[in-house]
């Protein structure tokens, strides 16, 4: 499997990975959990009753974890193109190789997307029905797609269509995500 580099802890970038590194992805989280959730109070998100979005935050980033993929409490200043169609992401100290990134969010990623040439759309990352963005290996999904509707279900799901495109290209042909009890 390869390693995807995710910028954003919020609701995108966490629904992103917990697909991602459940299925045996290399899952890297890059945030310093600054996410709108903490201004948010969740009543209307299926499956949640009534929850802070700070308690869901909580919630989702020990998710993730538990799947296996590390959450780096940094912001990423930099994102290039490295050799074999691959990225060299550069957050605090850390310089890691990604086969595909997710931008998700964060204060950086507008600049991370300009920088990478990606093709945007009213102050919007312009994405097709996968969340590609015009750069091959470029995801973007949340608010970065959705500035003036954005809301947390809709990242999540916007996260959630990035993972399984990875996933897919990885395997050649479509992967769904479905878990049976006893899995």
């Amino acid at each position: 499997m390869g390693r995807t580099a995710i910028v954003g802890d919020g609701a995108a970038g966490l629904s992103a990975a917990l697909l991602l590194a459940k299925n045996g992805h290399d899952t890297r989280v890059y945030g310093t959990d600054q996410t709108l959730l903490h201004h948010a109070h969740l009543y209307n998100y299926l499956g949640v009753a009534d929850s802070s979005g700070s308690e869901f935050h909580a919630v989702a980033r020990r998710q993730v974890l538990d799947v296996g993929a590390t959450l780096v409490d940094a912001e990423v200043t930099a994102i290039e193109r490295a050799g074999e169609g691959g990225f060299t992401v550069h957050a605090g100290d850390e310089v890691v190789v990604a086969d595909q990134v997710v931008l998700a969010g964060g204060r950086s990623a507008a600049r991370l997307a300009q920088a990478l040439g990606v093709t945007t759309e009213d102050g919007a990352i312009a994405v097709d029905a996968h969340a590609r963005t015009s750069e091959q290996g470029v995801y973007a999904a949340g608010h970065l797609v959705y500035p003036t509707r954005s809301q947390a279900i809709i990242s999540a799901g916007d996260g959630a269509k990035a993972a399984l495109d990875i996933l897919s290209r990885e395997a050649g042909s479509d992967v769904q995500d479905w878990d049976s009890p006893g899995d």
